[in-house]
Formats: C-alpha cells, sequence, structure tokens
C-alpha cells in the first residue's frame, strides 16, 4: 500500500496515477537489488536513489562497516553523488527512494538538499526521521529548514522490510563471524 504522509494530513490523501505507482515500484525495485548488494557486503541492507525527471540520477548502497565510515549511510551517498553529478546543494525537484526510513542524519541531509519527496520502503519508528519521537524529516515547525518534503511510505514494503533479516549484527564482522 502506497501512502503519502503530507497528503493525508493535508488533503486527506493522494491518489496517485497508475503510471506513477508503476515507476515508483521500479524504481523501489532498483533500491532493492542495492541494499542486497549492502547486505552481501556485510552491510546493513538499505538502498537509495536519487530522481530527477524520471532519470536515475545516483545510487548508493549501505556501506558503513565496508568503509569503516559511519556517514556512509545509502541516503547520503546519493545525495553526496547526486550534488556532485548535479553540480548544486539544492537537489530540489529530485525525489529520494530508499528502502529504509531515513535516520536522523540522512533526514538532515535530505531536508538541507531541499529534496522534494522521499520515497519509502520501510519504516524504523526508533530512529527514524519520521515515525520516531524526533520526526526532523517531516517538522515544518524547525526553524531555517524551509519545507519538508512530500514523503509517500509503504512501496514495496514487504520487501523491504524482509530484508532486515540479512542485516549482520553488530560486531559480527569485527569478530570475524560473517563470509563476505
Amino acid at each position: 500500500m502506497i501512502t503519502n504522509k503530507k497528503a493525508d494530513e493535508k488533503t486527506k490523501g493522494l491518489d496517485l496515477a497508475r503510471m506513477d505507482e508503476a515507476y515508483i515500484r521500479d524504481y523501489m525495485r532498483r533500491a532493492i537489488a542495492l541494499a542486497r548488494i549492502a547486505g552481501a557486503n556485510g552491510d546493513t541492507p538499505v538502498g537509495s536513489l536519487v530522481i530527477h525527471k524520471r532519470r536515475i540520477i545516483t545510487e548508493g548502497f549501505e556501506a558503513v562497516r565496508k568503509h569503516m565510515d559511519i556517514s556512509d549511510h545509502a541516503e547520503l551517498i546519493a545525495i553526496r553523488n547526486a550534488c556532485s553529478a548535479l553540480q548544486t546543494l539544492d537537489l530540489s525537484g529530485c525525489t529520494l527512494y530508499t528502502t529504509a526510513e531515513p535516520c536522523f542524519m540522512c533526514s538532515y541531509a535530505i531536508r538541507q538538499s531541499h529534496i522534494s519527496k522521499v520515497i519509502i520502503g520501510g519504516m524504523a519508528s526508533k530512529a527514524g526521521g519520521i515515525s520516531s519521537h524526533h520526526p526532523i524529516l517531516v517538522d515544518a515547525e524547525i526553524v531555517g529548514w524551509g519545507e519538508p518534503p512530500d514523503i509517500i511510505t509503504g512501496v514495496l514494503e514487504g520487501e523491504c522490510l524482509a530484508l532486515r533479516s540479512q542485516a549482520v549484527p553488530a560486531g559480527a564482522l569485527a569478530r570475524n563471524e560473517v563470509d563476505l
């Protein structure tokens, strides 16, 4: 089920055109494929894409453990590379697809880069930028951050949530418990 959080709040629902739903699912399938790469590399299986005018600008998959860099989240990699590819820090008009709800760090980057829409597979709740006690991705009251992006959740949710069973337990790589 695809839901649009902002539309639910403001217009009591947004009915997406069937063609748009097909594109949305295709892009999320690509994000899922990227998440599987991350999982195979021993990282949390999260994949992200930045789309502009129905064209993939950049892709990213989680690489925190692979690169030993706490900031190598799938969303940040995709955003960083999109800014570079488009030669701007303003990604207005772009859509970010991600298999998992963005964390606080990724939510901050999404807001600061002015991404217009975020499409999410599965929600996180504990440290998510929407469903946690600190919903910074959708909080319109934060001074100086501008309008929050449109949010669509639940795209291929079952497949995205199933990726979590592929996640490597914390510390397993350090203890050489994972075959890469």
